[in-house]
């Protein structure tokens, strides 16, 4: 066994974390990641928006990954987003009944992602919200935001987090509505109208 002196930073290869990136598209995206609702539900609705970096930039290697409830405010409980073949080992995709509530997209050539989601139900006191995770080029930890829906003002000026935002950002976290069920929500990660990022400890 050969021993590897830690002492010495030249002696010790680098890990995942120290090299250099991104390798989001290697592996992690796969067919139909944002093909989150079942086909034909009622409460589908479409999300679409770019992620753009400090200097306004578009990224064309971006990856988001996203969370809901489902209509009810029900997390859900069942497996099922990236399905594989027992016996080839490869990918059969979602089931396209079951909602997992769960999300990977990557950006395209021209920085942008689109999803199909149900419309997540209202948990607790907060108003209805998706939780995303950004992961993107210059970023060495991934980071966490929401998006609100516009659709209940009342409950957007009542929800916990939003109340604790300064209001000049607070539209940063909030989609905006487009027609037949379609909302735009755009990333910014540094810079004018960067989006409101979440801490978590």
């Amino acid at each position: 066994m050969t021993k590897i002196d830690t002492s010495r930073p030249e002696t010790v290869l680098p890990t995942p974390s120290h090299t250099v990136g991104p390798f989001y598209g290697h592996a992690l995206p796969f067919p139909g990641g944002g093909d989150i609702a079942p086909l034909g539900h009622p409460d589908t609705i479409a999300l679409q928006g770019y992620v753009y970096d400090g200097d306004g930039n578009p990224l064309p290697d971006a990856f988001l990954e996203l969370w809901g409830a489902d209509p009810e405010g029900n997390l859900p409980q069942v497996d099922g987003s990236m399905r594989r073949d027992p016996s080839s080992g490869g990918f059969l995709g979602r089931n396209g009944v079951e909602f997992t509530g769960w999300g990977r997209i990557q950006t395209d050539a021209n920085g942008h992602w689109s999803a199909r989601t149900l419309r997540p139900g209202a948990r607790g006191h907060s108003a209805p919200y998706l939780s995303v995770c950004v992961f993107a080029r210059g970023l060495l930890v991934h980071l966490f935001t929401r998006i609100y829906l516009p659709d209940d003002e009342t409950a957007l000026t009542a929800d916990p987090l939003l109340t604790r935002v300064d209001p000049a950002r607070r539209d940063t976290l909030i989609a905006t509505r487009g027609e037949l069920g379609t909302y735009r929500f755009d990333i910014r990660l540094q810079g004018e109208g960067e989006t409101v990022f979440l801490e978590f400890q």
